[in-house]
């Protein structure tokens, strides 16, 4: 069994500009983040193709500092995933998303992320349908290789023509077993026209996700978090936590996992990856002292 996460953890998507600059070594990642007060970290295999693009000898390396360091580690796969496209395209899809959850099991990453697919020229509820197969047979796929520990985590998307609306990901959880919603809330924020307005909506969110999948789906949530940029396509870009300009305010979602006691996996997608976990790490605490007093 996938053991959840203790507390509210805060982490970088892929290596910060910082650590770049004191080790090129992958396995120092961990003792980096926790000197920064930092306790997640979402590797990016984003293009990979159909095979670990990294040795086992190093991920396990990286899975032992992690643990020496109380660092939790997630994935995020390939871009380059559509479980709802040709057949074709299904299956390079289906090995890509094998070849991310061998290599995240190898390095004890608790959930692969990734990106459903588009919706193309079908009806959203046929695409969904598709998704919800190839998925399955991706799943077969790893029980019958023996990767059996690492989750799969359904991304909510940020452009409207991908699949992957909070009804579709809470859905596709819903029907394959072994995969949990990854709430990615710039995405929604961007794909619903703003949507995170009040401390209200995001609470919403939460109700949505433990009214569906149960109270621990909801506790144990792994998101993403930045400000984001949108048209009325979706989304565009990622900005920092301290542009105002910019939406949603961290401090709304602050306030629901300090008034539920959730414990979440927070990766950080800002342009200031670790300096804006950090930031976000502080006021979740400061949201929880304040709730303690």
């Amino acid at each position: 069994m996938v053991l959840m996460a203790d507390r509210p953890r805060f982490g970088p998507a892929g290596v910060p500009l910082a650590f770049s600059i004191v080790s090129s070594d992958l396995e120092d990642i961990p003792r980096f983040l926790h000197e920064e007060g930092l306790d997640a970290f979402e590797y990016e295999a984003i293009y990979w193709g159909k095979k670990p693009q990294i040795k086992r000898e190093r991920a396990e390396k990286l899975k032992e500092q992690a643990r020496e360091n109380d660092v939790w580690l997630s994935m995020h796969a390939s871009y380059f995933i559509n479980l709802c496209g040709k057949k074709d395209v299904v299956e390079a899809s289906q090995k890509r998303l094998i070849a991310c959850a061998t290599a995240a099991e190898w390095m004890g990453a608790h959930v692969v992320v990734f990106h459903p697919g588009y919706y193309g020229r079908k009806p959203r509820s046929e695409a969904s349908k598709q998704c919800v197969q190839s998925l399955r047979e991706a799943v077969q796929s790893l029980d019958s290789l023996g990767v059996r520990q690492v989750k799969l985590g359904t991304e909510t998307s940020g452009k409207i023509a991908q699949l992957g609306s909070l009804d579709e990901v809470l859905h596709i959880c819903n029907e394959v077993e072994r995969t949990q919603p990854a709430i990615d809330w710039a995405h929604l924020h961007a794909r619903d026209g703003g949507r995170f307005r009040k401390v209200e909506d995001f609470r919403s969110v939460i109700a949505q996700i433990e009214s569906r999948l149960g109270t621990e789906a909801a506790r144990d949530l792994h998101c993403h978090f930045t400000k984001i940029e949108f048209s009325d396509k979706g989304e565009r870009r990622h900005h920092a936590l301290d542009e105002p300009r910019y939406g949603p305010d961290f401090e709304m979602l602050a306030k629901v996992i300090a008034e539920f006691r959730l414990k979440p996996v927070v990766i950080s997608e800002s342009p200031l990856l670790d300096v804006d976990a950090v930031k976000m790490r502080d006021i979740v605490r400061r949201q929880l002292a304040e709730k303690a007093a």
